[in-house]
């Protein structure tokens, strides 16, 4: 094999494998986990090509800014790639509920379309 032939080879190996790389700490490397509590707004079933379930928390609290209280509400959008899951909480809407979440890099289609994905319900009030 000559010189040039072994450069593209090597080359194109390091080439798939930092790809192969990207792909995976982009996609499928869990950057975070945690728990979110607050009152679940809705859990829906949609998609065009890949139905996935995707649903929101509304988590309220206390803003002091400017040295004035008020009550303020953060939206935490979630995927749930678990039917079994996704089924309980459609039942839980407008309940307040404790869901255990892991956070990617980036969205799969097939996964749902946020970087939270729920995994499990911790409880429900």
């Amino acid at each position: 094999m000559s010189t040039m032939k072994k450069f593209l080879l090597i080359f194109a190996s390091v080439l798939v494998l930092a790809l192969a790389a990207f792909v995976y700490f982009r996609y499928y490397f869990v950057f975070g986990e945690g728990v979110k509590a607050g009152e679940l707004n809705y859990v829906v079933h949609k998609g065009y090509l890949f139905k996935t379930y995707e649903g929101k928390v509304i988590q309220a609290g206390y803003s002091n800014k400017n040295k004035s209280a008020m009550i303020q509400s953060y939206e935490f959008e979630f995927s749930v790639t678990d039917p079994a899951v996704a089924d309980s909480l459609m039942r839980c809407g407008g309940r307040q509920v404790e869901l255990h979440y892991k956070e990617y890099l980036g969205a799969l289609p097939w996964r749902g379309m946020q970087v939270y994905v729920v995994d499990s319900i911790i409880s429900v009030k």
